[in-house]
């Protein structure tokens, strides 16, 4: 469910209690792990953490009026949802990220970015914070570039070319 909430406090403080505070812990812990790079705000109506224009001009690809979104946090109508673009699209940080959550033997309930959860304690939040720490968003721009928007065949063979030239 988006909300129309301007702020994230603002947000927040639309939430029924549980929900509240199970949204604060993991924000808590996806801060502490935040390359600075990044900005949180509101974005697609949910907290939202982003390369900012500032960083990326270009913007999100989809709408380049909106920054890169990086992560999202929502309260959805029957479980909470944690998006983790920096999972989605890198099959080695999804397998990291799925061995790792393995590890500490809580169910992962897990689409392609979206991690969804009832209470905070369904989290491995040790492992999120890790995979949020494992990604600045210079790599992460990085990554977005070479899936996204790949660069053309004749800039490849312009490239190529030029590594070849000593």
């Amino acid at each position: 469910m988006q909300s129309k909430a301007p702020t994230v406090d603002e947000y927040l403080a639309s939430l029924p209690e549980d929900r509240r505070a199970a949204l604060a812990a993991v924000r808590d812990v996806i801060r502490k792990n935040l390359d600075p790079s990044y900005e949180e705000g509101m974005q697609y109506g949910m907290i939202g953490y982003y390369v900012p224009h500032s960083v990326y001009p270009a913007g999100y690809h989809c709408d380049p009026k909106q920054p890169l979104p990086f992560a999202g946090l929502a309260s959805q109508k029957g479980h909470m949802s944690l998006y983790l673009m920096c999972v989605y699209g890198d099959s080695e940080q999804e397998k990291w990220f799925r061995e790792e959550w393995a590890k500490t033997g809580k169910k992962l309930d897990m689409g392609k970015s979206c991690v969804r959860f009832k209470k905070v304690e369904d989290l491995a939040l040790g492992v999120i914070g890790e995979a949020v720490r494992r990604v600045p968003a210079k790599a992460f721009v990085e990554h977005y570039e070479s899936v996204i928007r790949p660069p053309s065949k004749k800039a490849a063979s312009r490239k190529e070319t030029a590594q070849r030239k000593p």
